[in-house]
This record gives structure tokens, C-alpha cells and sequence, in this order.
């Protein structure tokens, strides 16, 4: 048996630029936080694995100082719940609104693992109901429900920690060489590894020059047929990807740590 499980954002749907970095600005504007992350101060960003925890990164002395923030962490934390559950709702329902389309191929291989048994998992620091709105969005409410959906707060140390990986393999009762994660980030592709799941990555523009060293095999997508064909950036493994990534390929990297 091989599970095939997803990272979200990035992997899923291009969620990063056109989703999150929006709903964050929209949120600092709602709540009169002066701060506009810029896509490059974003990018930087996203090295610290989860919503909440690049919110946090804000308070600064000076920040709370010019925002009128509370300086006990009491209200600090109540400050960053507020801000998070509002930047939830609009990008759930920037989702709902179909304006981040899927990325190509995702819905393809889900079902074709779904067709071949494949158990099917989505392992994100993102929100779990902005995930399950992303995963609904893609592949369909029925499909949807038969993913195992972990996400957001349900591991105490988020990705490049292996925690949500482990939890993953835990929850489907397999061992790490029964599943294959597919991922778009170094964090991500070290939180697998960490787990020691063979890990296929798909980059995005934000990822694109990061280190993939340990990656079964990294490309720009998935892929799909019809469609122009993929890149393949790198290759460390027995899969042959072509013109698009089959569930063949993926595979063919189950048990291979790289």
C-alpha cells in the first residue's frame, strides 16, 4: 500500500501570492495594523511554518509600540487569535470564490490513487478549515471526504519538524515507506524527510531556488496530459517522469529516502 500525501499551499493550488498574501494584508488594513507585506517581504516569510506564527513575528517592541498593541503576552496572543481568524475567513472564502485555481495534475493523481487504493492525506501549518476549503475546491466535496485532513495547530512543532509527518503515517497506520509526500518547499521537503517519507517536489515561484537536496525528483508541476509538458529540474531516483508526473512515478520512489 502507498498513501500519497499532499502539502497545501503551493502544492494544491497556487495559494501563496493570489491567496495568503492578500487575506494577510486585507486583515492588517481591517484591524488598522500598520504593516503591508510587499510579495518579496513575503517570500521571506514564508521560511516560518505556519499563519499565526508569521503574524507573530510582527511584535517587535517597536511594532506593538506604533500599532498600540498589548504588551503582555496575554493580549498579544488574543491579538494574534483575532487577526488569524479573520485572515482565515477571507481567504476561505477567496476560495470558495474559485480564485485560486488548482495546480495542474493535482486532480488527475488524486484520482488515480484514488482508483488504485491509495490511501489520500493533506499534511499543511495552514489552518484546518482553510485547508479542507482548498482540498474541496480542487478535487470535489465527495473526493474531498475520503482525505485524511491534518492541519494547523494538531503538532507542537510545525514544519521543517517532521511532527505533522509522523502524525500523518500515524493516523493512516503505515510505516514510512508505505507512503509519498509531495511538497514545494525546503521546509516541507525536510519535515518529510525527517519522517523519513520519500518526498517529490513541486516548485512554485516562491520555492523555485531553494535546496532540494534529498528530493526523489523535483519539477515545476505535475502536470497534465494534453498540457505542455513539465520540467524536470532534478532526478534522484528509479522514476522516469515525462511530459507529466503518473502515479507510476510516484511509485516508483516509495521507500527510496533518496
Amino acid at each position: 500500500m502507498t498513501a500519497l500525501i499532499f502539502d497545501c499551499d503551493g502544492v494544491l493550488a497556487d495559494t501563496e501570492r493570489h491567496g495568503h498574501l492578500p487575506a494577510f494584508n486585507q486583515t492588517f488594513e481591517e484591524f488598522g495594523l500598520p504593516v503591508r507585506w510587499s510579495e518579496e517581504e513575503y517570500g521571506r516569510k514564508l521560511a516560518i511554518g505556519g499563519g499565526k506564527e508569521r503574524m507573530k513575528s510582527l511584535l517587535t517592541p517597536a511594532f506593538v509600540a506604533s500599532a498600540g498593541l498589548p504588551t503582555d503576552p496575554e493580549g498579544q496572543a488574543e491579538a494574534v487569535a483575532a487577526w488569524h481568524k479573520r485572515k482565515t475567513e477571507i481567504y476561505t472564502a477567496m476560495v470558495a470564490a474559485g480564485k485560486l485555481p488548482a495546480r495542474p495534475g493535482v486532480a488527475r493523481i488524486v484520482e488515480e490513487a484514488h482508483s488504485a487504493g491509495w490511501p489520500l492525506a493533506v499534511a499543511s501549518t495552514s489552518a484546518e478549515k482553510a485547508v479542507r476549503a482548498v482540498v474541496e475546491h480542487d478535487v470535489g466535496s465527495s473526493r474531498a471526504a475520503d482525505f485524511t485532513v491534518l492541519a494547523g495547530d494538531v503538532v507542537p512543532h510545525k514544519k521543517p519538524a517532521p511532527d505533522i509527518y509522523l502524525l500523518a503515517l500515524s493516523r493512516l497506520g503505515l510505516s514510512p515507506e508505505e507512503a509519498v509526500v509531495v511538497e514545494d518547499s525546503q521546509n516541507g521537503l525536510e519535515a518529510a524527510r525527517a519522517a523519513g517519507i520519500p518526498c517529490v517536489v513541486t516548485v512554485n515561484g516562491y520555492t523555485k531556488d531553494e535546496d532540494f537536496t534529498g528530493a526523489a525528483f523535483v519539477v515545476d508541476s505535475l502536470g497534465d496530459p494534453g498540457a505542455p509538458p513539465i520540467q524536470v529540474l532534478a532526478n534522484h531516483s528509479p522514476a522516469q517522469p515525462g511530459a507529466y508526473v503518473t502515479l507510476a512515478d510516484l511509485a516508483a520512489v516509495e521507500g527510496d529516502k533518496g
